[in-house]
């Protein structure tokens, strides 16, 4: 019986490894077409008994402005470039402020957000952080920093029920991503933490307040090379 279980088990984790990673390389290069999150707020919106809100429209990284590329990298992952999938240094910070009480934006990096948008569920476990990590370093190895950002800016929720640069710019600035202006993307970067929240444009103060200090930070970035 014992040895049925380890079986069974061995089996599983074989079929687990040898599928996430064909799916890694399949996504290497073809568009993903939806993510967990996108079928979670659509069944949402269907037990709230409201019509489902869901915009979403590909594109290459080509035709996403380089201000937004750059916004995010200042809001969301200043090492984005120069780590391996792991900011250690504000995993740390972030672990420390907890600690304290304080709450921080978290120790996440732009591979792990997109690794867990693309490839998991939401919220919190020691599971799915495990599985995070996980899909951290296979994206990390197989995809490299040009399609994760590719992923992440196509992917990430920017509205409620808005989903991706290109959607994010028409709904926010009537506009595309390619357009987008600074002022534009780091309104866009300004929200993630919350976008169904917050606004883009006719922000609240503080909202205000993170667009200025994003903006002072994309100063300093230069021009990005993957």
């Amino acid at each position: 019986m014992i040895r049925k279980i380890f079986r069974w088990i061995w089996k599983a984790m074989l079929w687990f490894f040898g599928l996430s990673i064909i799916s890694v390389i399949i996504f290497k290069w073809v568009p993903i077409p939806f993510t967990p999150l996108m079928i979670t707020r659509i069944i949402e919106f269907k037990l709230d008994g409201e019509d489902a809100i869901y915009s979403h429209d590909w594109v290459p990284l080509e035709e996403i402005s380089p201000n937004l590329q750059k916004a995010v990298i200042a809001s969301e992952d200043g090492n984005f470039l120069k780590h391996h999938g792991f900011d250690f240094e504000a995993m740390q910070k972030a672990f420390k402020s907890n600690q304290k009480g304080r709450k921080l934006k978290g120790g996440s990096t732009i591979s792990q957000q997109t690794a867990k948008n693309v490839f998991l569920w939401q919220g919190r476990s020691y599971v799915r952080k495990g599985l995070e990590a996980y899909f951290t370093v296979l994206i990390e190895l197989i995809w490299g920093k040009e399609r994760i950002m590719e992923v992440y800016l196509n992917s990430i929720e920017m509205g409620n029920g808005v989903y991706g640069a290109q959607e994010a710019a028409r709904h926010w600035y009537r506009t595309t991503a390619i357009n987008l202006t600074p002022r534009e993307a780091v309104g866009i970067a300004a929200i993630l933490p919350n976008p169904r929240k917050y606004k883009a444009s006719n922000s609240s103060s503080y909202i205000n307040n993170r667009k200025e200090k994003i903006m002072r930070v994309m100063r300093h970035l230069g021009k990005i090379k993957y």
